[in-house]
């Protein structure tokens, strides 16, 4: 999003509290006035005091009166300006929290693929966050910056035009200075986030490396390599700095206290010896004069604020845009039947096909294998059927009805998942079984967790079925995934969608696993995500996939026939697995090829 952008979606998300803020400023605008109104009674009084003549006591206390009442009512109105701002950006976190979260539960559940839990707390929680000072602070401090200035110089220029006129000087230096100072600060911005960029790879690179650059003595290299680039980092920055010091300091002394007051003293000085003005009006500008330049030095503070509350909420109104998954308006409930997938397309990113002309079909209670090279498009079959992501053309359909016509807790209830990769919560081991069914009693867990082979594992715990994971449930890969087919099992839908689930598991825990995946799925229909081809020989049907079209479909027994694809990647398999470490390969036994497709 372009920076001319950003405002408006900050004015955007600001919408619901906008009366709010507006009440707030305006009180803040009035105490802005009324802070003025104290120093200027107070020079009020100077001058009456100083009046040739006899003092005019009436107007004297009536100048006094009126200058406490001010700072009384000011008070008043500050208190209430704070009041506001602060409950209106609570009330908008709140909103903006709700709403992200209800635009979460509403997206395509592969959305969350392309993204890792930090990018997305970072906008539910961190960004929301970054909001809070513009709205409770930044607006109003912002106000009383302009306000003040203004209502001091009209005052001022009321008294004496002459000497307020040498009072703005130091004022449009200071401003010039900073506009300098905010333009080259600007125009270094992408060179200082690539800078930050490169440290930040090479830190990232070189801790993530560290086993393997040690392993082969390359530590040093890798090192070498990260303090290089903090040089580069070290360097640019005093560079950056070097040259934003002078304009900077510059201002900063312009616009300080003394230099008003110099100035004031100075230009003063000349007009009343020459008779060009009365001394007593030098007063006010001796009290208020001092005070102009305060509200820029606030402006110039608040700009990085201001500047991160902008970013901040435009990422969080980029992801209140996510487009969500389309919902039906009359929804179907399938009976039981085929799954089916009719001349399918689909691609992640629009330009790059990665499914084309697919066409499949899963009979109720069969067992059907994927298999087919890395980038083949096995992965995003397994996605569409549970609607990560809808087809760009085409239909999926349970028992004839397109899924898209489908409520998602109705097809969720349909579909269960057993991954490679394992999510637990960290909560209760009770508690990330009951996620597929929260209302299975105690003995419903029990009875799924026997059936997945890890009964006997979660009872030896310190807490048994109450154990945390992460503190004191420390699981194994093929244990964790033993709990994850309990709660497959738990749900009992009738469509598995199984990722080879024994991919990373030991032989003791594969044992284990396989008798836990035949009982998931006894009378199941089943959509398997095949990585070892020994895994589904039995498999009712194997499908092929070669650049996301189905290239051959049958049997084991019928593809070794057929003497294509699969028979080729069967042999290459077979090779791979006689192999023994020590032992020559012999010549063309396995190629990078064949061993990432029987992967």
């Amino acid at each position: 999003m372009t920076m001319s952008a950003e405002p408006a979606a900050l004015a955007s998300l600001l919408k619901p509290i906008r009366g709010r803020l507006v009440a707030a400023v305006a009180c803040q605008a009035v105490a802005s006035l009324l802070s003025v109104a104290p120093f200027v009674a107070v020079a009020e009084l100077g001058r009456v005091l100083l009046a040739d003549g006899p003092v005019d006591h009436h107007k004297a206390w009536t100048v006094t009166i009126v200058g406490a009442a001010t700072l009384l009512a000011r008070l008043l109105f500050l208190l209430g300006a704070s009041v506001v701002s602060h409950f209106a950006e609570t009330d908008l976190q709140l909103f903006l929290r709700r709403d992200l979260v209800d635009r979460l539960g509403r997206v395509p559940l592969g959305w969350f693929g392309g993204r890792n839990s930090a990018s997305v707390k970072k906008t539910v929680q961190d960004d929301v966050q970054a909001m809070h000072h513009l709205v409770a602070h930044s607006l109003l401090e912002l106000t009383a910056a302009v306000i003040v200035p203004l209502a001091t110089l009209g005052y001022l220029f009321s008294v004496e035009w002459k000497l307020a006129l040498f009072t703005m000087i130091p004022l449009l230096l200071g401003v010039g200075l900073f506009g300098r100072t905010g333009a080259a600060f600007k125009e270094n911005l992408p060179a200082l986030d690539a800078a930050m960029g490169d440290i930040n790879g090479a830190a990232v690179e070189f801790v993530n490396g560290i086993a393997v650059v040690k392993t082969f003595g390359q530590a040093r290299r890798a090192h070498r390599r990260f303090t290089d680039a903090a040089d580069r980092f070290s360097d640019f920055f005093r560079s950056w700095v070097g040259s934003l010091v002078r304009p900077r300091a510059l201002s900063e002394i312009v616009l300080s206290p003394t230099t008003m007051l110099f100035t004031v003293l100075a230009a003063g000085g000349l007009l009343v010896t020459h008779g060009w003005m009365d001394r007593a009006d030098l007063v006010p500008f001796a009290l208020l004069g001092v005070g102009l330049t305060a509200p820029l030095l606030t402006i110039s503070y608040a700009e990085e604020e201001i500047r991160a509350a902008q970013a901040a909420a435009e990422r969080v109104h980029a992801l209140l845009l996510t487009p969500e998954l389309p919902l039906p308006a009359h929804p179907v409930t399938p009976g039981a039947g085929p799954v089916s997938f009719e001349a399918v397309d689909f691609s992640y990113d629009g330009a790059q096909v990665v499914l084309h002309d697919l066409d499949l079909t899963l009979e109720p209670g069969t067992t059907t294998a994927l298999v087919g090279p890395s980038g083949a498009g096995k992965s995003t079959v397994a996605a569409l059927l549970p609607r990560f992501w809808d087809p760009d053309s085409g239909a999926l359909r349970i028992a004839g009805v397109d899924l898209r016509d489908i409520a998602p807790a109705e097809l969720y209830e349909r579909v269960s998942f057993v991954f490679q990769d394992v999510r637990l919560l960290r909560d209760t081991v009770r508690a990330n079984l009951a996620l597929a069914r929260p209302q299975a009693t105690a003995a419903e867990l029990e009875a799924a967790a026997r059936r997945a082979q890890i009964h006997d594992r979660i009872t030896a715990l310190p807490r048994g079925y109450d154990s945390v994971v992460g503190e004191d449930a420390r699981l194994s890969g093929g244990e964790a995934q033993r709990l994850s087919i309990a709660r497959a099992l738990l749900a009992d839908a009738p469509l598995i969608v199984l990722d080879e689930a024994t991919a990373y598991a030991d032989p003791e825990s594969e044992a284990a696993v396989q008798d836990a995946l035949a009982e998931l799925s006894a009378g199941k229909t089943l959509l398997v995500i095949a990585h070892r081809l020994t895994t589904v020989v039995d498999a009712d049907q194997i499908v092929v996939l070669d650049g996301g079209t189905v290239a051959e479909r049958g049997t084991h027994a019928e593809l070794l026939a057929l003497g294509g694809t699969y028979a080729r990647m069967w042999e290459a398999h077979q090779r791979a697995g006689s192999w023994q470490p020590g032992g020559a390969v012999p010549a063309g036994t396995v190629s990078t090829a064949e061993q990432e497709a029987v992967r």
